[in-house]
């Protein structure tokens, strides 16, 4: 009897010629796919989850890859569901690796380095304040996002003060601020899967802003990892507990050692036109999914 598994995976972006390849392998390992899973149309009821016909939670695996279109709704079944079935990655990793606050604490847990950070109560300016007098500048990120997006750099009074209307406004009860790092402007995106290093290419940003997430401005770049950005991001990928990865790591200026920025549970393909650059992992990143797919599929 053959596997079957569900996939939803972004299609933009060349994902859905990633897709196929995925597919195409599967089936060479008689692995069935079903694919464009999206549980924003599934329904549950009377102990299933239905997409259609398809009751999700009878198949071997759901692979679920699509940053960019997750709702509440959907995250609530990924949950329900992966008490049922293997996922990829796991409900937990993704869980934590959505929010910046949890993965920084595990991370130094372990011993990997991180910016400084403080979780805050919204009522506690007091404290905020501190903080402030303390690093000079530090940078305001939500627990949750991605892309860079809602992250504002604080260097001044001036704009705690413009921020801090703005928290209330949004009802958030507490908000996570790290020291602002000293670096030069560039990265490392590591990719990991099953353990396994894939590849690396880097970002810069752009001359108006200092983030480096593409989403900001910031450019891709051919850049070969050391031995020691290939350990820490194996290594903060294992702690996070994730199947996929993509670790971003920065080189802190000042206390001369590189920090883990954040550890991204969904790193896209590299996109046809950066393939063209020579970012050559494809092949590979999908090789290492599929052999991850058909060894947690065996019955």
């Amino acid at each position: 009897m053959s596997r079957k598994i569900g996939m939803w995976l972004y299609s933009n972006g060349g994902g859905d010629k990633i897709q196929k390849k995925i597919i195409k392998k599967l089936k060479e390992r008689d692995i069935k796919t079903l694919k464009d899973i999206n549980l924003r149309q599934a329904i549950a009821k009377n102990g299933h989850i239905y997409h259609g016909n398809t009751k999700v939670d009878k198949l071997d695996l759901f692979f679920s890859y699509n940053a960019g279109e997750q709702t509440q709704y959907q995250v609530f079944l990924y949950q329900a569901l992966n008490r049922v079935i293997p996922m990829i990655n796991t409900y937990d990793a993704f869980a934590l690796t959505e929010d910046k606050f949890q993965t920084s604490f595990l991370l130094q847990q372990h011993g990997i380095a991180t910016p400084e950070f403080q979780l805050c109560h919204r009522d506690d300016t007091v404290h905020l304040q501190r903080i402030m007098d303390k690093w000079n500048k530090m940078v305001y990120k939500p627990t949750d996002g991605w892309g860079g997006v809602g992250l504002t750099k604080i260097e001044n009074q001036a704009t705690l003060d413009m921020l801090l209307p703005f928290l209330n406004q949004m009802d958030l009860r507490f908000f996570y601020v790290e020291k602002f790092v000293k670096y030069d402007n560039t990265d490392f995106r590591v990719d990991i899967v099953d353990g396994e290093f894939v590849g690396c290419y880097g970002r810069k940003a752009s001359k108006s802003d200092w983030r480096t997430n593409v989403t900001s401005g910031g450019s891709v770049f051919l850049r070969e990892p050391d031995d020691e950005v290939i350990a820490i991001a194996k290594k903060a990928a294992k702690v996070c507990g994730t199947d996929i990865a993509g670790v971003d790591i920065i080189y802190d200026l000042e206390r001369e050692e590189y920090v883990v920025l954040e550890v991204n549970g969904i790193p896209a393909f590299a996109t046809p036109e950066q393939e063209k650059m020579g970012l050559n992992f494809n092949d590979r990143k999908i090789e290492l999914i599929v052999d991850m797919i058909d060894r947690k599929t065996k019955k």
